[in-house]
């Protein structure tokens, strides 16, 4: 994916009350004042390597939020350790002033806490709910050499030869690994995990046929599925994806119950002020809305989500129950 690069500023009109009150206001309180709110450069943080999903979404949203805020919105790349990195230093170094946003993946939001034997920061109580904007559904694919179409007869197959079909992920604790890990209990099935370092290395072996299965993101294998280069058996979302829409769900396949996607959002500090918090919110929310976004931001595979901070706050937790339970039972662990 290339990453797009968009530069707007403009500048913040104020009212005769609020420039008497910058007068006599110090500088970090007017920061936190909800009417000033923006009035410097935004730093937005990706905690992941340029060029992937993650960045794009930031370079999406970039000039929409520029242009609505009325404020330089700067992205830093600061990658390393799952998404770690880049996530404590908003969680712990970022003052609680709303001018530091993170983009927030479910790895660092909600599964790292159980698979790395040390965190310094919590995401449930060192880093505030904005709004939740992606829910990525994965693709379950196999290499067209298994001569298998349907989940059906993956099933029989991994029934007969258990532990012979492996299948690759991005890493330990990635989506691509937890949604084998729920396919496999749910299915009552045992596959092998190959833990790639990172999902393009092992897409590159599926489609090369070094390995024979995955979960990936929809949005990244597409172009291989449209080309027979991999065959599609199943979305991991509740609904079929537009993109695919004779790919049944893992419901319609024969696994009922069975959904899991890869999920993003906007975060800050914790002890942000709600009016910021409030406001960003609301930024966001118009940007989903307007129509040629929204294509733009489906066009990446997933569908606009949007909505509260408290329902962002909710998935957050309720994420982190249900995903850390399927790291502890897979026995995966990062030093």
């Amino acid at each position: 994916m290339q990453s797009l690069f968009q530069s707007t500023q403009a500048a913040v009109r104020c009212g005769a009350l609020l420039a008497a009150a910058a007068a006599l206001t110090p500088q970090p309180l007017l920061a936190q004042t909800p009417g000033a709110y923006p009035n410097h450069v935004i730093r937005f943080v990706v905690p992941y390597p340029p060029g992937g999903p993650t960045d794009l979404m930031a370079r999406l949203l970039q000039p929409e939020l520029q242009t609505r805020l009325g404020q330089t919105v700067v992205i830093e790349n600061k990658g390393g350790a799952g998404g770690n990195v880049g996530s404590a230093e908003v969680a712990k170094q970022a003052p609680a002033d709303g001018y530091t946003l993170l983009l927030a993946a479910s790895g660092p939001m909600a599964v790292n806490g159980s698979l790395y034997r040390s965190m310094n920061f919590s995401a449930l109580t060192d880093l505030a709910p904005v709004i939740q904007i992606s829910s990525f559904p994965l693709l379950f694919e196999v290499h067209p050499s298994t001569g298998i179409k349907t989940v059906k007869e993956f099933i029989a197959q991994a029934r007969l030869r258990p532990g012979d079909l492996s299948y690759a992920s991005a890493g330990n604790g990635t989506p691509q690994h937890l949604a084998g890990e729920m396919f496999g209990k749910a299915a009552g099935v045992k596959l092998a995990h190959i833990p790639y370092r990172g999902a393009g290395p092992a897409l590159n072996d599926l489609v090369g046929g070094q390995v024979k299965v995955m979960f990936d993101v929809l949005g990244s294998s597409l172009q291989f599925v449209k080309t027979d280069k991999l065959v599609p058996l199943a979305v991991t979302s509740a609904q079929r994806s537009p993109a695919l829409p004779n790919v049944p769900t893992m419901a319609e396949a024969g696994l009922p119950g069975f959904e899991t996607t890869a999920w993003h959002g906007i975060v800050v500090r914790a002890g942000t002020p709600e009016p910021i918090i409030a406001k960003l919110n609301t930024t966001l929310n118009a940007i989903f809305k307007d129509p040629a976004f929204r294509k733009k931001w489906e066009d990446l595979g997933t569908p606009v989500v949007a909505g509260t901070a408290e329902q962002f706050g909710q998935l957050i937790r309720t994420e982190s129950v249900r995903l850390g339970r399927v790291v502890r039972e897979s026995g995966a662990t990062v030093d």
